[in-house]
């Protein structure tokens, strides 16, 4: 099942997509009937309380950047307002000089997530879908800390939709093309910890709220993005999530930043 979360007719919900209308997912507040995709507001697919990262993941991504292999999955927090939805530019901030793609595959909670075992993981999980870990490398580089360089408005594209229907996560093409050329490509067979275990290692540090974010990291072929470029991440059986990438230019009285 594919999902979406709009707002219409001064509700906000989630809604399913069926053959090219929606349907609410909670009639009870009162939308009974189906409606195109064009008579709603597209909002961003979750609004979580938090957001997990999943670091070198990928041999391949832990070689290019000149890192050891960790022991055990390493994370860190990338805040909801980095959150933007397919369609949206992606800005360039002007404090740093080099932007990178990163392509993953993100999980999204569905219930409270806590000191869960691998097996249990799946009856927790509300679904799959593309993302974009936007990262200013050499603030990553110069700072030593993810704060900032992974922090910036627009630097967590999420999308198309939420897919409920994967059988198994670990067995998912992950690409990511650059003006329509394709510059990064993994699977996520190829996953240090399987997305799985990844939720069970955090439940057991923090709980896992509904509607939160578990990014499980990206494969090698990290890149640099710049203005102009358009931006696609596709994953089997969920779809592509497509995002421009525009300088930010702040005007006088404006964030120049879409509204979350």
């Amino acid at each position: 099942m594919k999902i979406v979360r709009v707002h219409y007719q001064y509700k906000t919900f989630y809604a399913a997509l069926e053959e090219g209308l929606l349907r609410c997912l909670t009639p009870q507040i009162g939308v009974t009937e189906r409606f195109r995709l064009e008579e709603a507001q597209l909002l961003p697919l979750v609004n979580p309380s938090k957001v997990v990262c999943v670091g070198l993941n990928y041999k391949g991504h832990a070689a290019e950047l000149g890192m050891p292999l960790p022991e055990e999955p390493m994370f860190f927090l990338k805040p909801p307002s980095s959150i933007i939805n397919t369609g949206q530019p992606i800005y360039i901030p002007p404090q740093s000089t080099r932007v990178d793609y990163e392509a993953e595959l993100a999980i999204i909670i569905g219930r409270e997530t806590r000191f869960l075992s691998t097996h249990a993981v799946p009856d927790h999980i509300f679904g799959y879908t593309c993302a974009n870990d936007v990262t200013a490398r050499d603030l990553q580089k110069s700072d030593g800390m993810f704060g900032r360089c992974k922090g910036f408005d627009t630097f967590l594209p999420i999308g198309p939709w939420l897919e409920t229907n994967i059988q198994d996560p670990s067995d998912l093409s992950v690409k990511l093309y650059k003006n329509d050329q394709l510059v990064q490509q993994g699977h996520t067979s190829d996953m240090l910890f399987s997305p799985l275990e990844l939720v069970a290692n955090i439940s057991h540090v923090m709980t896992l709220l509904p509607g939160d974010v578990v990014l499980t990291g990206t494969p090698h072929g990290i890149g640099p993005i710049q203005d102009g470029d358009e931006i696609q991440v596709e994953i089997d059986g969920i779809g592509t999530l497509i995002n421009p990438v525009k300088n930010f230019t702040k005007r006088e009285g404006s964030t120049g930043l879409p509204v979350q």
